[in-house]
């Protein structure tokens, strides 16, 4: 196959390690799969938090990464590479041809033990990658106890990472909690926009802001099913 078939991870930079682990566990419910000392990078540390089997978010914190410096784009927040899945070893090197024909540079594979990439760049200083695994990443593996340490993780933590605490739905009839300030609010509106946005009813809402017509009007496919 000569196409990607998914994100194998999305790699987002961090001054803040051991809080993002927290959120996307707690908050997401995604597994804590993966923290060691980036391939590569010195000083920087990689984790990855579990989508599914073949997909994450992973988190890169190093001595590059700044919480204020946006014009090396390499800030806290930002993204910092996205790698593309394929399916086997062969899609990697079909891939590879492929981006050579268009005439674009590109390395690898490169053998990191849970997954293959090989490496190019997009536009506008995009960094890309293209990554196959073989078998699911093994936490058992590949959390290193010294960049446990290192990060500030403490045993019972490490236990809520790798298994988030259980969340039973409740129908969707959870209220918004008041705006709290100390947490991360949507950063393009203004503190007057998201209380009030944030205060109204969810059925309000959503018939405010719902633009479900296309721009053309064909036969609507059948709703996937369940």
């Amino acid at each position: 196959m000569t196409n990607p078939t998914g994100v194998h991870h999305l790699a987002i930079s961090t001054t803040r390690m051991r809080d993002q682990l927290e959120f996307f566990t707690d908050v997401l419910g995604a597994e804590l799969k993966a923290i060691y000392w980036m391939h590569g990078i010195e000083g920087t540390f990689h984790a990855f938090v579990k989508l599914n089997d073949f997909s994450s978010v992973a988190f890169v914190q190093g001595p590059k990464v700044s919480a204020t410096d946006t014009v090396t784009r390499n800030f806290g927040g930002s993204m910092q590479h996205v790698a593309f899945n394929v399916d086997t070893y062969d899609d990697l090197l079909a891939m590879r041809d492929r981006i050579r024909d268009r005439g674009y540079n590109v390395f690898g594979p490169v053998d990191h033990g849970f997954c293959n990439s090989i490496y190019f760049a997009g536009l506008e200083g995009m960094m890309l990658e293209v990554a196959t695994s073989e078998v699911a990443l093994d936490e058992r593996a590949w959390i290193d106890p010294e960049v446990v340490e290192l990060v500030g993780i403490d045993d019972d933590m490490l236990e809520r990472l790798k298994h988030p605490a259980p969340f039973t739905s409740q129908g969707g009839t959870i209220p918004n909690p008041p705006v709290d300030w100390s947490r991360p609010q949507i950063p393009y509106m203004t503190k007057e926009q998201v209380e009030e946005l944030m205060a109204r009813p969810d059925a309000e809402v959503m018939a405010e802001m719902a633009q479900p017509d296309p721009p053309v009007k064909v036969e609507p496919r059948e709703p996937r099913s369940s």
